[in-house]
């Protein structure tokens, strides 16, 4: 029996039908939304991550076939595996799994797939390094791609490096997906746990025109009145006013 065979009878072995039915919801798995078509065999995260652990000698060969099932929690132990095997790893193997990663990002399908995985297998790998994959990332037309790029920054804001975080979140200020609005305001406020103050000037000076999912997960440490003035629109918005550089312009919009 190959590894691969192994980690699905395992995975399995683990799964509840409670979670086999809450999980397809969860991750939006239907017509038209992010997750569709995605299959779950019913397993929990720490569950699979156990799993994972345990066969994280598997080749990357393997690893590259786990990657390609059609089953979600396989796709997770497959990455976990990936991380498993960064801890501690010399600086070849961590640019192997880097790059074996960024060959595989179509196959890093889901929210979850991607925050378990890029702080360690690209911020981590990164964290003494150009950043420039990084700034690709965020602009690619593949939402996976886009959160890769500002969920790999958690590794920096570890360290007390924010900037490449606010410089992303920049970049993907005007994203049209709510799971890039959610991943930018995570981002922000662990960065705001490091520099509240720094945090606090981004989110009013930006305001204006930030995501509302954005801007409510980014200020979610604030005090209330904090969170009141950070949400309140500034007064020439509200009296349907155009702001310019400098000044208001009072022609209505």
């Amino acid at each position: 029996m190959n590894i691969v065979t192994t980690i699905m009878e395992e995975l399995t072995a683990l799964s509840t039908e409670e979670k086999r039915r809450v999980l397809p919801h969860f991750f939006k798995t239907g017509p038209g939304q992010y997750g569709e078509g995605d299959l779950f065999i019913g397993t929990t995260v720490p569950d699979t991550r156990r799993v994972a652990i345990a066969h994280k000698d598997a080749s990357l060969e393997d690893v590259e076939q786990m990657l390609y099932s059609q089953w979600h929690e396989v796709r997770l132990a497959a990455l976990l595996i990936m991380v498993a095997k960064a801890h501690k790893a010399d600086d070849y193997t961590r640019s192997r799994l880097f790059n074996f990663y960024l060959r595989h990002t179509a196959r890093i399908n889901n929210w979850d797939l991607v925050d378990l995985s890029a702080p360690t297998l690209v911020g981590d790998y990164l964290s003494d390094k150009t950043r420039d994959t990084l700034y690709s990332l965020a602009q690619s037309q593949l939402l996976w791609e886009a959160r890769i790029a500002i969920v790999a920054t958690l590794a920096f804001i570890r360290r007390g490096d924010l900037d490449d975080t606010y410089k992303i979140c920049n970049i993907l200020m005007n994203h049209s997906h709510e799971l890039i609005h959610k991943a930018c305001g995570w981002m922000l406020r662990e960065a705001g746990k490091r520099n509240p103050k720094r945090l606090y000037t981004y989110v009013m000076d930006n305001r204006c025109h930030m995501p509302r999912t954005m801007l409510r997960y980014a200020i979610e440490r604030f005090a209330p009145s904090e969170r009141k003035e950070l949400m309140e629109k500034p007064k020439y918005q509200r009296n349907g006013l155009r702001r310019t550089t400098g000044k208001v312009d009072i022609t209505n919009v």
